[in-house]
């Protein structure tokens, strides 16, 4: 890809996030501010959530792009948490069973390869009685929008970065095996990438 494409690509994807992350700030407070003790998160990217935790908590992050390994770990540092930043290579998750008290996913799911898998290895290596938080867009029930992301779904999941946007993440994790699921639909004013749910499941 061109440099200037690139560019443009980068511009764009970075106007879509901020939107949607002042859109979904006080849910990522309100989802996050009772986690504490040990915390993973999935794909953590440009946007650290370290600001939402508002409890002490020590925490991982699995991150493929490396261009966001230095801003995290200053954000980290600058929030006060002790992190550090894990590579995994597709769906499995490098750490043993029942290792973290907590689980976060924040739009992540829909850019794993396999994410029933990915929601196993969430599942084993959460401890019992842990948490996997999270927040996604899903694919949509209406027919004009489910189609609509179909259609796009090639261009969109190389503009995105690998972005899915009809993943049918709300079915996924309901199946995953947790013992326990709650989460709410809601709506950003974001294209092709809506509804979208929140909630925990625990294990």
């Amino acid at each position: 890809m061109p440099f200037w494409c690139r560019d443009v690509q980068r511009r764009l994807l970075a106007r879509l996030d901020e939107a949607c992350e002042r859109a979904v700030a006080e849910r990522k407070r309100v989802l996050l501010g009772s986690l504490q003790g040990d915390v993973l998160e999935i794909g953590p990217g440009a946007y650290p959530s370290f600001g939402h935790f508002s409890r002490p908590i020590r925490w991982w992050g699995i991150e493929p792009n490396l261009n966001h390994h230095s801003s995290l770990l200053v954000a980290a540092a600058a929030a006060g948490v002790p992190a550090e930043i894990v590579e995994s290579s597709g769906s499995a998750l490098p750490f043993p069973h029942s290792n973290f008290d907590a689980v976060v996913s924040l739009f992540a799911l829909c850019t794993v390869p396999d994410p029933p898998v990915m929601l196993s290895e969430i599942r084993r290596v959460l401890r019992p009685g842990g948490v996997f938080a999270f927040m996604e867009h899903v694919a949509a029930s209406d027919f004009p929008t489910r189609m609509l992301q179909k259609a796009v779904r090639p261009i969109w999941t190389r503009f995105a970065e690998g972005c899915r946007p009809d993943c049918e993440t709300a079915s996924a994790i309901t199946a995953a095996g947790f013992g326990q699921v709650q989460f709410e639909s809601f709506h950003v004013a974001v294209p092709v990438i809506h509804p979208h749910l929140s909630g925990v499941a625990r294990k």
